[in-house]
């Protein structure tokens, strides 16, 4: 069994039209969630009712609008609670950008692929796609890889299977509105495969005009996610740069009496270098990239890199300064860290950890 999952708020005559189109299919049971849309919308519930229940479907409720990430939620914990033979759910938007066919095709790969996320994706480069979906997506995909090496087609898909035991882990997800999506694509990493089903790609300027979505406001909310992962990258090489110099600093009190005076600096170098080292790799490794490989893998790769990193940043410095003599040494050093450390970022979440 494969339910389909609907989230609704404030719809239009496109919501009852879809599913009286998945009842001719004989797809479902569909669960539709009423994510407060108010009295104003209640017909529309009253006739979605009429439709599922036939096929063993149900109409939630939300009293308020609580976003579409704890919609999809509240239809999970209903599944999980309600449906023991499902295995997974597909969703499906309201709005009409989904046919029949296309979420036909997603129930069909989930049954194929029951350990992966399948998502719908659509084809971007087709001319009725609006400009600012089609840069939205192309933006994301790239942030999306580069920060958290998670690679699809298309970010914004709401079409999507998802594996019974995902639909669990995902209630306990970040995430209530928009955003949720993206932190899904994210859960995946290390997880589960992602499958992609082509789709068509349905956009009119009606759709446009209604949808929900605040370019602002969930643009934000999904930009935030990706900030905290780098954010935490960003405190872990910080903290671990501040550790050094007091470690430094202390060790350099304790030696300086008894190291002659030019042995005890270098010592003091080594050793603070080597546990703020340990520091950062552990930090990284809990904290900022959760890795699931064996310190036996991920330690000689990490000491590696920092050994490269730290003799291309002299080589790179060392060279500026030969070809410009008569500019400042920081004009250098500075640029040459700086995209060091991205692609720092990049080697350490892809091969080390």
């Amino acid at each position: 069994m494969i339910p389909i999952v609907i989230p609704s708020y404030e719809p239009d005559e496109r919501f009852p039209a879809i599913l009286e189109e998945i009842k001719t299919a004989g797809l479902g049971p569909v669960v539709v969630v009423d994510d407060g849309s108010g009295d104003e919308y209640q017909a529309f519930f009253d006739r979605a009712q009429e439709l599922v229940a036939p096929l063993g479907g149900v109409v939630l409720h939300h009293e308020v609008n609580k976003g579409k990430g704890r919609a999809l939620k509240t239809a999970f914990s209903y599944i999980l609670e309600n449906m023991p033979d499902a295995i997974g759910c597909v969703t499906a938007d309201s709005d009409g950008q989904h046919s029949v066919k296309c979420i036909k095709k997603c129930m069909d790969a989930l049954t194929e692929h029951p350990d992966s996320l399948v998502l719908g994706v659509r084809d971007f480069s087709c001319k009725d796609v609006p400009f600012k979906s089609r840069a939205g997506n192309t933006i994301t995909i790239k942030v999306c890889s580069y920060l958290c090496g998670v690679r699809v087609s298309d970010t914004q898909t709401g079409l999507r299977g998802i594996p019974e035991a995902f639909m669990k882990d995902l209630l306990n997800v970040e995430g209530e509105r928009f955003e949720f999506e993206t932190q899904m694509l994210i859960e995946t990493r290390d997880r589960y495969p992602i499958f992609e089903v082509p789709i068509e790609t349905i956009y009119d300027s009606k759709e446009n005009h209604q949808t929900h979505f605040n370019p602002v406001k969930d643009s934000i909310r999904i930009y935030k996610i990706f900030g905290k992962i780098f954010a935490r990258f960003l405190f872990t090489s910080l903290s671990s740069c501040v550790i050094d110099l007091l470690l430094f600093h202390i060790f350099c009190k304790i030696f300086g009496n008894i190291i002659g005076a030019a042995y005890y600096a270098a010592v003091a170098t080594v050793l603070a270098r080597i546990i703020s080292a340990t520091y950062n790799y552990l930090a990284n490794y809990r904290f900022v990239f959760k890795s699931g490989k064996g310190h036996s893998t991920s330690l000689p790769r990490y000491i590696a890199l920092a050994v490269v990193q730290m003799s291309l940043s002299a080589g790179l410095v060392t060279l500026f300064v030969f070809l410009f003599p008569a500019a400042p040494e920081l004009v250098f050093k500075i640029p040459v860290d700086v995209v060091l450390f991205l692609a720092s970022y990049y080697i350490q979440r892809r091969f080390v950890y």
